[in-house]
């Protein structure tokens, strides 16, 4: 006779884009060794597979490719908080004095922040508007470090990927309908102002956020800033 399967407890969870509730189920040690390995790689595509790997399992109703990049932060933070601990404990090193400063974040404080300025619509002109997506996971490899990247063909990649659909006049395009091509072309026509209001889109793209106070040992007091996937790698 075989040994006996433990039963699992089953949560609910809201999406942040789209509000819908769903169920899970915490991770088990199969999906903390699948963490564990990721961390100890230190290498951004094996981390990306495990974050997708370990969603899938515990949120089997859904498509993990298709949740945005701020919702993927999201729902494995708080996997994590109710699989193995509410607190992460870590060190940082503090950039004046350069001393180990020992930090807790309990991740039931973490939250996404919504810009009031957010918006997935760019007008490009009186009758053209351009609807935006948000990065999914499909994009979470290209959008990490995006910020301080200088390689300017991957922020272009990055950001035409997220263009969804292009309204003009009575007439409606969707991008995944047209050659790269066909759409680098587009964005060749694109002015200046229009590049700054897709990459306020960006800017300004609900993420995940928490800031940490400390004290360094020349009394300073000092603020680490919790923001984005990276930080569950810490």
């Amino acid at each position: 006779m075989g040994l006996p399967k433990l039963d699992k407890p089953i949560f609910e969870i809201t999406i942040p884009s789209t509000g819908k509730t769903v169920t899970y189920t915490p991770f088990t040690v199969k999906e903390e060794k699948i963490l564990l390995i990721a961390q100890e790689s230190k290498d951004t595509n094996q981390m990306i597979l495990a974050i997708k790997q370990i969603i899938g399992n515990c949120i089997p109703d859904i498509d993990v490719d298709s949740l945005a990049t701020f919702d993927i932060e999201y729902l494995l933070l708080n996997l994590r908080a109710q699989s193995v601990n509410n607190i992460l404990s870590f060190t940082i090193k503090d950039p004046d004095t350069e001393e180990e400063i020992p930090l807790e974040i309990d991740i039931n404080e973490i939250e996404v922040q919504f810009d009031e300025d957010h918006t997935n619509k760019i007008e490009l002109s009186e009758n053209t508007i351009l609807k935006m997506r948000y990065p999914s996971a499909k994009n979470l490899d290209s959008m990490i470090g995006l910020s301080e990247s200088n390689d300017v063909n991957k922020m272009f990649e990055a950001m035409v990927s997220c263009f969804d659909v292009l309204g003009h006049g009575e007439d409606v395009y969707k991008f995944s309908e047209y050659t790269d091509k066909e759409v680098m072309d587009f964005v060749d026509s694109m002015s200046s102002k229009n590049i700054q209001d897709v990459k306020k889109f960006f800017d300004t793209m609900p993420s995940l956020h928490y800031e940490k106070k400390y004290t360094n040992s020349n009394g300073d007091e000092k603020t680490f800033v919790v923001k984005g996937t990276e930080t569950f790698f810490i």
